[in-house]
């Protein structure tokens, strides 16, 4: 975990124990669903004003991961909007958590690869989809330093999953083909 992380998360959990502190406000039964038009509306900015507040939204991403983790076994990533929270934010936990905020997509290879893309809002279906193999996301760590992280292969399809939510884009709607989606049966 990087300092900035850990601080961030350390500063959730003490004030686990503060009376007034603001509780998660999420659950699972809060993700937003496939069907949802919600789920397709463009994300708007982080504003410098907003970035304490962001911690605890980063806090409702975590809580419900985990609770999709817990009951589907799956998930590395979640953005806000998967939440009903139209900014742009993006969580990812991939051994240790990753704060991003105000994220851009540059330099993407013209080299793709196909996979089957799951997602949160339809846990169940699977798209086939393509993916650009490598690139470099910028964006504001949870202290607002800038960040350059050179990704490829399975964290390059995570990073563009979900950076196609703050865009109101979902892989259902980059599915190669007519044919390209697959039922996962719920895990038992």
């Amino acid at each position: 975990m990087t300092g900035t992380a850990a601080a961030a998360v350390a500063i959730i959990n003490e004030e686990a124990d503060n009376p007034n502190r603001r509780m998660s406000n999420k659950h699972l039964e809060d993700l937003l669903l496939l069907g949802d038009t919600r789920l397709y509306q463009v994300s708007a900015p982080i504003l410098t004003e907003e970035k304490n507040e962001a911690l605890y939204w980063v806090e409702d991403l975590h809580q419900v991961m985990f609770e999709i983790r817990a009951r589907y076994q799956f998930g590395r990533g979640i953005a806000a909007p998967q939440l009903g929270i139209f900014k742009r934010l993006i969580y990812l936990h991939l051994g240790r958590p990753y704060i991003i905020i105000n994220p851009r997509l540059i330099d993407l290879s013209p080299e793709t690869f196909e996979v089957w893309d799951d997602c949160m809002c339809f846990p169940n279906l699977l798209v086939r989809v393509r993916r650009h193999r490598s690139l470099t996301l910028e964006y504001l760590d949870e202290n607002w330093n800038h960040q350059s992280w050179f990704v490829s292969d399975a964290e390059s399809e995570l990073i563009q999953h979900e950076y196609d939510h703050l865009e109101g884009i979902l892989c259902t709607m980059r599915a190669i083909d007519d044919v390209s989606f697959r039922w996962r049966p719920t895990p038992s």
